[in-house]
C-alpha cells in the first residue's frame, strides 16, 4: 500500500481517523470514511471519526470485506495504517456471523463452524439463560421464543448472530404498486429505491427480510416500504411516530397501490381497528396508565398474522418497544430511517432485534442527482442585548442556562430579517419552548401548532401551507417527523433539543423533498453567542456534517429601535385569528 502526505487522513492507533476538511480529498475520503466509521466532532478544520465494532458490523453486513476497509483507509491516509487498526478491522468484521441463528421444524439452533468459540459464548451469563442442551459439538438448541433476546445478548458480548431462521409467511394479501397514481400522476420506484427494496427482500431468502433502510428525509422511504409489502404480499403491521404520520401513510398506501381505503386499519387513539393493513403509532403502544402497569396495547403486534411490520423513523423507536420487537423475531421487519444515531445509545439494539443496515445513500449523493433539493446550511449567531439577561444566564444553573440562552429576545430581530428576505417563500419556523412560539406567533402573525392544538386543526392548517395559503407557520417539536410539507423551502430553528443529531437532521428534512422550479432549501439555526446553545449547535450538527452540509457561520449584531408593527404573515386566514393552539 502507498501512502502519501498529501492525503487527507490521519489513523491513529486508538481506532480514531481525522480528516482534513481544506484538502481537496476532503468529499471522497467523508464519503469513504461513512461506510464503516462514525462522526465524532467536526470543528472547521479537522473532523474526528471513531472505527468502532458496530460501525464494522454494519459495514458487514451491507457486503463489505476487511480488505476493502483497509484499502479504503491506506488510500486517504497520509502515514501508514496502525498495525493494531488493521487487527481490529479483521478481528470485528470476522466475528459478524461466526455465530449462526437457523430453524429446523420447531426448533431453533445456534451453530458455528468454530467448536471452541461456541464453547466460550455457551459460558457466559449474558447468553447462558437462553441455551438449552448442546445437541453436537457446534450446535445449541435455543429457546425458540427467546429469538430476539439471544440476538441482544450475543451483540452485547461482542459477537452480533447472523439470523438465518427464517420467517413465518403470514397472512397473504396481494398488493400492487400503481403505474399511476389516483390523483393521475405517473408512479415507479426510482432505481435507489429499488436498489433498498431488493437488498431488504433478497429474494425472499432468509438472508432478506429483516433490516434498516438509510434514506433522507424526502427521499421516499415510503416508497421504499409500499415496494417492500408488493415484495412480501403479507399482512402487514406499520409504526409510525404520530397520528399525523399515521394519515400521510394511509393516503400514501391508497394513491400508489392496488389496496383500498376498507383493507387499511387505524390503530389510534381515536379509533381502532384492525384490518390487512393496520397502521399505529409509537405513542399509543407506550401508553400504560401508571408507571407499574403493562403497556396495554402491545397485543396489537399478536391481533393480526402480520408477515411484515414497517417501523418508521426506526431511531426513535422507544425503549420499551425494543421487547415487544424481542417476540417477533420470526416476522419480517423493515425499518426506515434518516440516521441509525439513537441518542439514548441504543444502536446496538436496532442491529439486533430490526436488523442490521441493508442500504445507505449518503444525502449529497441524491442531492447531486436531484432528488431532494439543494440545501444551505446557515448558523447565525446572536449576542445577548441585555446585560440584566446576561447576568442572569451567568448566575443560572447550567441546565437553565440552555433556555435562557435558547429563548434570548434578540433572535426576533434576526427572524424578522430573514421573513422580509424569504417574502417570496413556504418558510417553517421551528422551535421547542412554547413561550418563545407563543411569542413568535404573536410577533409574525403566524399561525402556531404545539402539542395543545387539536388533529384535527393542525391538518387543515399542513393543507393552507401546502397550498400556499399560509406562507409561514410556526411548529414545535411535534412538526419534527413526518410531516409532508413538499412545497416548503425555508426553515428558521430558534430552539431545539439540547445537542439532538436527530432532530437537527430530521427538522433540515422537512424542507429537502424535491421542488418542481427552483430545487433549493435554506436552513437557519439561529442560536445565542458564547453560551452552551452554542455548544449544543455543535454537536447538532454533527450527523449532517458527517453527510456532507456545511454550515456558514454569520456573526449578527441586532441594533434596532422599538419593534415595528408586525406584518401580516399568516395568509388570509391567518390576518385577525389568535395563532393557533394559543
Amino acid at each position: 500500500m502507498s501512502y502519501n502526505p498529501k492525503n487527507p487522513l490521519i489513523v491513529q492507533s486508538d481506532r480514531t481517523v481525522l480528516l482534513e476538511t481544506a484538502n481537496e480529498q476532503f468529499e471522497a475520503a467523508r464519503d469513504a470514511l461513512s461506510i464503516f466509521a462514525e462522526l465524532v466532532k467536526s470543528p472547521e478544520h479537522i473532523h474526528t471519526y471513531r472505527v468502532s465494532p458496530l460501525s464494522l458490523w454494519n459495514a458487514a453486513a451491507l457486503g463489505y470485506e476487511p480488505e476493502q476497509i483497509k484499502a479504503q483507509l491506506a488510500k486517504y491516509s497520509k502515514y501508514p495504517l496502525p498495525s493494531n487498526l488493521l487487527d481490529d478491522i479483521d478481528e470485528f468484521m470476522s466475528r459478524y456471523g461466526r455465530l449462526k441463528l437457523i430453524g429446523e421444524g420447531d426448533d431453533l439452533f445456534l451453530v458455528s463452524e468454530d467448536d471452541v468459540l461456541l464453547e466460550e459464548i455457551s459460558r457466559q451469563k449474558k447468553v447462558m439463560p437462553y441455551l438449552l442442551e448442546r445437541v453436537s459439538q457446534r450446535r445449541f438448541r435455543v429457546v425458540k421464543d427467546q429469538r430476539g433476546f439471544i440476538k441482544h445478548a450475543l451483540i452485547r458480548v461482542g459477537y452480533p448472530v447472523e439470523d438465518l431462521a427464517g420467517y413465518v409467511e403470514g397472512e397473504s394479501l396481494e398488493v400492487g404498486l400503481r403505474d399511476v397514481t389516483v390523483e393521475g400522476k405517473p408512479f415507479g420506484l426510482r432505481e435507489y429505491q429499488q436498489e433498498a427494496v431488493g437488498a431488504f427482500w433478497a429474494g425472499g431468502t432468509v438472508r432478506g427480510g429483516s433490516g434498516a433502510i438509510v434514506l433522507p428525509c424526502g427521499a421516499g422511504k415510503t416508497i421504499v416500504a409500499l415496494g417492500a409489502m408488493d415484495a412480501v404480499k403479507a399482512h402487514t403491521l406499520i409504526l409510525t411516530t404520530n397520528i399525523t404520520a399515521l394519515r400521510q401513510w394511509r393516503d400514501e398506501i391508497i394513491d400508489k397501490t392496488t389496496l383500498t381505503a376498507d383493507q387499511i386499519g387505524e390503530y389510534s387513539g381515536e379509533t381502532k381497528v384492525i384490518k390487512p393493513v393496520t397502521i399505529t403509532t409509537y405513542q399509543l403502544l407506550t401508553y400504560r396508565r401508571t408507571k407499574e402497569s403493562e403497556f396495554i396495547h402491545f397485543d396489537v403486534f399478536n391481533q393480526g398474522n402480520w408477515g411484515l411490520v414497517v417501523y418508521d423513523e426506526v431511531h426513535l423507536l422507544p425503549a420499551p418497544v425494543f421487547r415487544a420487537v424481542a417476540n417477533i423475531q420470526s416476522r419480517r421487519r423493515l425499518g426506515l430511517t434518516a440516521t441509525l444515531v439513537r441518542e439514548d445509545g441504543k444502536e446496538e439494539e436496532v442491529f439486533s432485534l430490526i436488523g442490521p443496515k441493508k442500504y445507505d445513500v449518503p444525502w449529497r449523493v441524491l442531492e447531486k442527482q436531484g432528488f431532494i433539493a439543494t440545501a444551505q446550511c446557515s448558523e447565525l449567531r446572536v449576542p445577548f442585548m441585555d446585560d440584566d439577561l446576561r447576568m442572569e444566564y451567568a448566575l443560572a444553573e447550567q441546565r437553565h442556562k440552555y433556555k435562557i440562552a435558547a429563548t434570548n429576545p434578540a433572535k426576533l430581530d434576526v427572524l424578522e430579517d430573514l421573513l422580509e428576505k424569504h417574502d417570496d417563500d413556504q418558510v417553517m419556523i421551528i422551535g421547542q419552548y412554547l413561550d418563545q412560539l407563543d411569542a413568535i406567533a404573536e410577533r409574525t402573525r403566524a399561525p402556531l401548532i404545539t402539542g395543545r392544538t387539536p388533529q384535527a386543526e393542525r391538518e387543515v392548517l399542513y393543507e393552507k401551507f401546502r397550498s400556499g395559503a399560509v406562507p409561514v407557520l410556526v411548529v414545535s417539536k411535534v412538526a419534527n417527523f413526518a410531516v409532508d410539507l413538499p412545497d416548503a423551502n425555508v426553515a428558521i430553528q430558534v430552539s431545539g433539543t439540547f445537542g439532538s443529531r436527530q432532530e437537527e437532521a430530521q427538522r433540515l428534512g422537512r424542507i429537502l423533498r424535491p421542488k418542481e422550479e427552483d430545487n433549493e432549501a435554506f436552513f437557519y439555526s439561529v442560536v445565542t453567542r458564547d453560551t452552551n446553545e452554542q455548544d449544543y449547535a455543535n454537536k447538532r450538527q454533527l450527523f449532517l456534517t458527517e453527510q456532507g452540509y456545511r454550515y456558514q457561520i454569520e456573526m449578527i449584531e441586532p441594533d434596532r429601535p422599538d419593534p415595528v408593527e408586525p406584518k401580516r404573515r399568516g395568509g388570509d386566514d391567518g390576518a385577525e385569528k389568535k395563532p393557533t393552539g394559543s
